[in-house]
């Protein structure tokens, strides 16, 4: 299945249904009065987040969403029937913009949340509403109010605890399927990724998490070139980077280069993926002896002078993954135990004042 993460839809919320102008007619009861009942109101158009969704691929072609109208009012006091909403389902971490404000009106990230984005109208009122004492036999009703209708941006974000980044053919794929049953497309091309690839890697029964792979960078990527531009963003809800580099890449490129040139790129993109926390792991250290790949791996990181930590690793081989994996939960958890505290401080309490 195709990949797509941004689509644009129109919603369309039901009419509500017209009030009724009728009048009590039963045998031996004289000056009856008004009976008409009030009209149903429209059903509105409701996104909700569903977990197993992936994708934005059933909106490339249905483009166009409406929600039932209600029904028209009836005699006896009897009301319209509402509307049915029009439940759209969408992937977790869907973005929904209005087109013409361009405002952000939700971000779909839980399982189940939902977000209604077209209102139905109202019905609208029975003659029975208009009855008075000067005017005992009312005629008149009101229509029903037009539902809303809007043009939407969905925008997917996917959602991931680690990202990993790098340029074409560092091993992203082949460390994604290593450590997790997610299965990417793996060959010795460049660009072989096209879209995100997600993963679970679970370290124990109680302990996991979600690692997403996107495709390859390249110079100039936050620019446009490559493929790169289009899936950065869904490397900004990830809580760490995971940023591959090969030890010695096919090319003769200088790895400490390569490093450079894609942090560049992050910060071009933008400065909070910048500054979001990034490991540097070096990848297929099967291709040579591992008294050349710590060599190498040392070199890089005293040119880039380099403070974070660092890991070398072969996927292939599976040397280094499972402490890898092991190291990135600790730190996921370390993570969450500070913004538990952090958000325990910042709700602690405060003595009434005297």
């Amino acid at each position: 299945m195709k990949f797509v993460d941004e689509a644009t839809i129109r919603v369309i919320a039901g009419k509500g249904g017209s009030g009724s102008a009728s009048f009590r007619r039963e045998k031996y009861v004289q000056f009856g009065g008004p009976d008409g009942g009030d009209g149903g109101k429209g059903g509105s158009m409701i996104l909700v987040a569903q977990s197993g969704l992936n994708t934005l691929v059933d909106f490339r072609h249905a483009k166009v969403f409406k929600a039932e109208n209600g029904q028209s009012g009836r005699g006896r006091q009897m009301y319209g029937r509402g509307g049915e909403d029009n439940v759209i389902h969408v992937p977790l971490g869907t973005l929904v913009y209005n087109v013409e404000t361009d405002e952000l009106m939700g971000d779909l990230v839980e399982d189940s949340q939902e977000l209604v984005v077209a209102r139905g109208g109202k019905g609208g009122l029975g003659n029975l509403h208009f009855k008075s004492s000067t005017n005992r036999a009312p005629r008149k009703f009101t229509e029903g109010e037009i539902g809303e209708s809007r043009e939407l941006r969905l925008e997917l974000k996917v959602l991931a605890d680690v990202g990993l980044l790098g340029f074409p053919n560092a091993g992203k794929s082949t460390l994604i399927s290593a450590v997790s049953a997610a299965r990417p497309k793996i060959a010795d091309y460049p660009f072989t990724t096209l879209y995100p690839n997600l993963g679970v890697v679970s370290i124990d029964h109680s302990r996991s998490f979600v690692i997403a792979d996107i495709p390859g960078l390249i110079e100039g990527a936050a620019e446009g070139a490559g493929l790169g531009i289009q899936f950065l963003k869904h490397l900004q809800r990830t809580r760490l980077l995971l940023h591959l580099v090969e030890l010695a890449p096919l090319d003769g490129a200088e790895p400490a280069q390569q490093v450079r040139s894609l942090a560049a790129e992050l910060k071009n993109f933008s400065a909070d993926l910048a500054a979001a926390p990034r490991w540097l792991v070096f990848s297929k250290s099967d291709l040579m002896d591992r008294e050349m790949a710590e060599e190498i791996a040392n070199e890089v990181v005293a040119q880039l002078q380099w403070e974070g930590p660092f890991y070398i690793i072969s996927s292939v081989a599976g040397q280094g993954t499972d402490q890898l994996m092991q190291n990135v939960m600790t730190a996921l958890e370390e993570m969450a135990e500070e913004e538990a505290a952090a958000d325990t401080t910042d709700s602690a309490y405060l003595p009434e004042e005297l």
